[in-house]
Order: structure tokens, then sequence, then C-alpha cells
């Protein structure tokens, strides 16, 4: 039984073999129910491309009676597909950037040589239905009995949010002028339907992003995780809807050729697939590339390309100024930033070791970043050893942390905070990873030989945060932290919080926003601050292997850091009512209330693959795994 409330625990000594591509292992796929009888379809023409092939079903809990989309001819012990939209996350990778190791080019299992596996304990997926199979074990070759069934699913398949969920927004949600905007900091939320509209004035549509007020678009790269390539399509506007818009993405197989079935109707969309190679990594990063008449923008963001990531849900992005282009006879050094956001950007597209980003960063090095006040803090897949370690992952920002930032008195009373919507496998007890490695980034003040021990926050959503959301049940498809993988580290739900959002108006919509930070005993000061799209694991961040020698990262990440240095302060102050947005304010704009609130001794974190019936959500409905 879990400290915070009680949830089954599976009593299956093999279950983390059935890890899912989130980093947890999935039993079986959750099915909505509906409490008033209003039993329909889900299978929304407008659904995530991570809600593949959820077999979701509608039912009153008093009838046994169901009815289902597309059933999977899934065999028994092989879970079937997952429908959060970070739910596939984790999918075998290769790109290389620095000394690497040299990868096999086998496209079988690629296991971890570090001491705690249970982090590369996922599955590779094949297709859009995302059926798992059963890892075997170290060195071993797979068994055949692991392989997937073929699964006809629909392009555009079923969401767990039913066809008619989403509502229309109102007249005035979008932007006809340009609103007023934090351009301190450039670190904006995602609007999101049904709040108050204060909530929204300072926040930030796909819609909004691509307008024409802020900037005439001639071309556009997206970088992403999950598309719905219609529906991105028709979130730029008619005037620019024509315009070549590049898609860099990780499917490969029977998912790529889905994906690029998406796009057959538009002759404007392109593809690049990003290389992986190393098991159980994914193309997790989100950002966009705009290029415009009048210069260059880049958003680096937490939201999947789908309409779901986009209704909600909290998430955020940091928009760069637009980046005028330099003159024609600049010097290749020409337009950096004090932050290097120039070098880390182009450094980063060069990792993919795509042609198809030749152009862009040609055009990236023709313009002026050196606006840019934030650090780029990316991930790509490979082992690195020597400096190399530093480039990417938690290692750069340990880096970072270290360069720039200074030695506060007190330190060990400033608490590190961790906010996500995943969570990986962390080993059998916090030394493992959490609390040795990873924190020892996260406690890093500069030079400072003090090797502290603060208080570590962890916020995830509880039951009760997901029951009462504005999407109910359905928004912990996008939260897929598996029983198989709590029951194993019962230990890191002492760290827990949870989701409380008054001062952003977000407290009932979920979060897909990740963000990190460091903060000062009575939280109104920030050391430093980080939005990625990095959950909490060690596919995302990189672990350390061989002794401490080198580091394996999984996954591309992207993410921006904001360091008190680089805005000639000592510390952010805290801004504890963000909405409406001002245009000039230097108190930082926090997504969540500080100080977090602990879980009490009933709460529990959200499980997403084990029933919730005894209380319907918002919406009538319960949560059945089938």
């Amino acid at each position: 039984m879990s400290q915070h409330g009680k949830w089954t625990i599976s009593s299956s000594d093999d279950d983390d073999d059935d890890l899912h591509p989130s980093n947890t292992a999935s039993s079986k796929l959750p099915r909505l129910t509906d409490s008033n009888h209003n039993s329909h379809q889900l299978d929304s023409p407008s659904s995530a491309k991570h809600e593949e092939s959820a077999s979701l079903a509608v039912r009153a809990p008093a009838s046994p009676a169901t009815v289902k989309t597309e059933p999977h001819p899934a065999p028994v012990n092989a879970p079937p597909s997952l429908i959060g939209s970070e739910a596939r996350q984790f999918e075998s990778s290769l790109s290389l950037a620095g000394k690497r190791k040299k990868e096999t080019d086998d496209p079988g299992w690629a296991l971890s040589d570090s001491d705690d596996d249970n982090d590369g304990k996922e599955t590779k997926r094949d297709d859009l239905s995302s059926v798992q199979q059963r890892e075997p074990p170290r060195r071993s070759a797979p068994s055949p009995k692991a392989k997937k069934p073929k699964v006809e699913v629909e392009e555009r398949p079923p969401s767990p949010h039913g066809r008619f969920y989403y509502i229309d927004e109102p007249e005035d949600f979008f932007e006809t002028s340009l609103p007023s905007l934090n351009d301190t900091y450039r670190l904006y939320l995602n609007k999101v339907t049904g709040l108050d509209r204060k909530y929204n004035t300072g926040a930030l549509h796909i819609r909004d992003i691509l307008s024409p007020l802020f900037g005439t678009l001639k071309e556009s790269v997206q970088f992403n995780y999950c598309f719905d390539i219609a529906w991105m399509v028709e979130q730029y506007p008619p005037e620019f809807r024509d315009c070549p818009v590049l898609i860099v993405h990780g499917d490969k197989r029977e998912a790529k050729a889905r994906l690029l079935k998406q796009g057959q109707p538009f002759p404007q969309v392109r593809y690049c697939q990003a290389k992986l190679d190393i098991a159980f990594g994914t193309h997790h990063t989100k950002m966009m590339l705009l290029w415009y008449e009048e210069g260059f923008r880049v958003v680096i963001l937490t939201s999947n390309l789908i309409r779901a990531d986009w209704y909600q849900k909290t998430q955020g992005m940091w928009m760069s100024p637009l980046f005028p282009r330099l003159p024609a006879d600049s010097a290749a050094s020409d337009g950096e930033s004090a932050t290097f956001f120039k070098r880390d950007l182009l450094e980063y597209l060069e990792s993919y070791r795509a042609p198809e980003l030749a152009d862009w960063i040609q055009r990236i090095r023709e313009h002026d970043l050196s606006e840019s006040r934030v650090y780029l803090i990316g991930s790509t897949p490979g082992r690195y050893v020597g400096s190399d370690m530093e480039r990417w992952g938690h290692l750069r920002l340990r880096k970072l942390l270290y360069d720039h930032t200074h030695p506060v008195p007190n330190e060990e009373s400033w608490p590190v905070i961790g906010q996500f919507s995943s969570i990986g496998s962390m080993g059998l007890d916090k030394t493992k990873w959490l609390a040795g490695e990873f924190q020892r980034t996260l406690t890093t003040l500069g030079k400072s030989s003090l090797r502290s021990d603060p208080p570590i926050h962890l916020v995830y959503p509880s039951v009760e945060d997901v029951r009462t959301s504005l999407e109910g049940y359905p928004a912990g498809g996008s939260l897929p932290y598996s029983i198989q993988t709590a029951q194993k580290q019962l230990w890191l739900h002492s760290y827990f919080h949870r989701w409380k959002a008054d001062s952003t108006g977000r407290s009932h919509a979920m979060p897909h926003i990740k963000t990190y930070m460091r903060a000062s005993p009575d939280f109104a000061k920030l050391s430093w601050f980080l939005i990625t799209s990095a959950n909490l694991s060690k596919a995302a961040w990189g672990a350390l292997e061989k002794n401490n020698t080198q580091v394996m990262v999984r996954s591309y990440e992207l993410g921006v850091l904001f360091l008190p240095s680089a805005y000639n302060m000592t510390s952010f102050p805290v801004q504890r009512n963000p909405f409406p947005a001002t245009a000039s304010s230097t108190a930082f704009p926090v997504p969540f209330d500080l100080p977090p609130k602990h879980y009490s001794t009933t709460d529990q974190p959200w499980i997403w693959n084990i029933p919730y019936s005894q209380a319907p959500d918002t919406h009538g409905n319960i949560w059945v795994p089938s």
C-alpha cells in the first residue's frame, strides 16, 4: 500500500518487463465510462496521434454493455496502445554529435551499460498502435513471442475525449491585434478554453503564434512528437497555409507511413526523420522555426501538434524576439548573444545530421540572434565521453549553473522544484539517480564546494486533481505513470506535491508543461528557472555510465534556461499574479502556485492504468482499464 492512499499492487514478479514508452509500464488500456448513460463512439476526427488506436468505451457503470471502437487483437500479456500525449515516449534512436561511442546498426534491442537499467525497459514502437512487447533478458535476442500483431487503425484514430467533446472557442478567444505580452522573459502559457478571459490575457494559442501579428511567414519547421497534420495546417492563417512547412519527427516504419499519409493532401508539407538508434529514445523536442519576410523567430514549447494539447491543458512556451537578418558581409561570429544561443541552436540542429535542415542552418547563420537572453539546454541521443559529456542533458544544465550562478547564504534551505507530466523508472531507491547525479545537478549553485541536500518538491497531479479537472479523467491519458513502475519506487511518492495553479487560473487545467527551478526558503525568489520538454526520466536527461566516465542520453529534448545574471539581476522575484499580463514586469511568471502543497496521507499520485470508479469526473465518467 502506498503511504499516499490505497491502490492495487500487482503481484507479478515480471511486470517490469511490460514497460510502455514513457518509462513506465502499461498493463491494460484505460477506457472511459459514462455514469450519465450517454453512450457514444469515441472517434473524433480531430483526435491526437498520441491517442492513437485507443480501445475506449463509454458505458453506464450500472450496465455491463459497452460500445468499443477499434478493438485490438493484442495477445494476452501484451499491453495495448496508449492514449496519453506522452504515452508513446522513448523509441529507439541515433544521432551523432561529439565524441559518441559507435552504436550498432542492429535494429533490435540496444541495452544500456548503466548499473540501473530500469529506465531502459521500454518498448520499441513499430506502428501507431504502439502495442507493447516484453523486453528479453539483458544481452538476449528478442523473443519471437514479443512480436506485435498487425493492428488496423484509422489514419486519425479515436480520441478519449469523444467525438463531441470539443467546443468552439468564443469569437474573442484569438488575438486580432498584437497582445500585451511580458516581453522581459518572453515566457508564455497557452490559452485554455473555458477560463475567465483574464487568465488568457497574455497567453497564446498556436493560431496566435502563426498569425500575421508576429510576422509575414515565408516558411516554417515544426519539431515535435505527436502530429495531427490536418489540424496543424488549419492553424496557419489562410494567407500562410500554402507556405512550405517541414515536419521533424521520430516515427519509423508503419508509424512513419501513417504520418506521411496524413500529409498527402498537403503538398506544402515535407518531412525530416530524426535518426533514433538507441532503444527507447524518442524525438520529444517541441520547437518551431519561423522564417519571415522581416526576419526569423524560434519558439520552444511543451505542446504536441494536436488539438487536445492546445485545449484545456497547462502548457508553456518561450518565444524569441524577431531576429533581424545580418548584413551580407557579416562575419561568421556575428549575431551571437551573451548566452551563446546562436551557437548552441546551430549545434543542436547539426546533431540531426539531416540534409533537410541544411538550408535552415544557413538561414540562422545569416540572422542576428544577439537579443536572446536564455540558455539552450538540449538532449540528443548518444553516449558521450570527455568534454562532450557536458553538451547535453542534465550535465549541460549542471555546467551552466556552475558557470553562471553564485552560491547563496543558507543554500541548503533553498528547495529544488521539479514539475512534469511523466515519470520514468528511478531505481529501487533514491540514490540510484534522483538523489545522486540528478540532485547534484539541480543543487549546483556556482562554484560552491558545498554538496547541499535541500528539500526536493516534485509536482505531479493527484487522482483528485485529474478527476476534478476541466477534461476529467481523460486528462490522465497525458500523465502516463503506470502501476508497474510506481509499485517499484514507492519511496518516490514521498516527494510528491499537488498541482495547484490558482495564480494563473489553471488549477483545473492539467499540466503538460515541464518546469524545474530553485526557490528561496520563502518562495519569493528564484535562482534559476527552466522550461523544457524533458520529463522526470533518465532517457530524457541522461544517465552516467562506466564509473561516471560517460553519459548516455536516449531522447531528443529541448528547453530554455533563465538565469538572473543574463538579466543583470541576482535573483528573479516571483510574480504572484501573472494575469492579466503586463509588458514590462521584472517579476517571474511561475506557472503554478508556490509553495507547492505536499500530498496528504490520502492523496494518490495519478496512476493511469488502474481503474477509478468510486467517483465520476467532471463529465460524469469513470476510468476503467479494459
